[in-house]
């Protein structure tokens, strides 16, 4: 009985699994970009995205079709090391394309950071935004975050895509906080220069670089 019993518990976490990473697959086509989800690790984009938000990231819009006040991920010019989301400032040429971003709660762009952002840096637009469920990150150890994180986002997009088109969408472009600063959240946080994510699939660790 006891070998019967564990048999079928093997076959549950097998089907479990396979289940998973369907779902993971199928996550990653429909949305154009290896990793869909990251974990917001500083605070350069608050009140818009603050620590711990999930935002998942859509690589199928283009580049050359983002404007003003999109907020977009993409990877730090040159060096690709780091993992940026910033909202789109300026368009600062249209053959190539290259634009410069710039963080809500930053007094600026900066160089090498926020621009020249081109084609080859660009990972993918926000298109959703879920408020503090990177806390399960901390919390939980994989593969279980990953689990719970990925349920959730999950039926967070189920339940956008059933919405009447009036109602479906979170709204992130707004082309009036993209050049201004916010001075509420400048005085309230540190860590600001840029706003590093974490995908949660992916391996990645680092923790936002503190700056004097």
């Amino acid at each position: 009985m006891k070998t019967r019993a564990a048999s079928g518990f093997a076959k549950d976490i097998i089907i479990v699994v396979v289940g998973i990473a369907i779902i993971w697959i199928g996550l990653r086509i429909a949305f154009g970009t290896e990793n869909p989800f990251y974990v917001v690790s500083s605070g350069s984009m608050v009140p818009k995205l603050n620590v711990f938000d999930v935002i998942v990231v859509n690589g199928n819009i283009p580049f050359d079709q983002l404007k003003l006040g999109d907020i977009i991920v993409f990877y730090v010019p040159v060096t690709h090391d780091k993992v940026i989301v910033h909202r789109v400032a300026e368009i600062l040429n249209q053959n190539p394309l290259t634009i410069r971003t710039k963080g809500d709660a930053n007094p600026g762009s900066i160089p090498g950071i926020d621009f020249p952002i081109m084609k080859g840096d660009y990972i993918g637009k926000v298109v959703y935004v879920i408020p503090q469920i990177g806390y399960v990150t901390r919390i939980l150890t994989p593969p279980i975050n990953y689990i719970i994180i990925a349920v959730i986002v999950g039926v967070m997009i189920v339940k956008q895509f059933s919405k009447p088109k009036s109602e479906s969408g979170v709204s992130l472009s707004d082309n009036t906080t993209a050049s201004s600063d916010s001075p509420s959240a400048a005085s309230s946080q540190d860590d600001k220069e840029y706003s590093d994510v974490k995908n949660e699939y992916s391996g990645i660790d680092k923790e936002p670089e503190k700056k004097d």
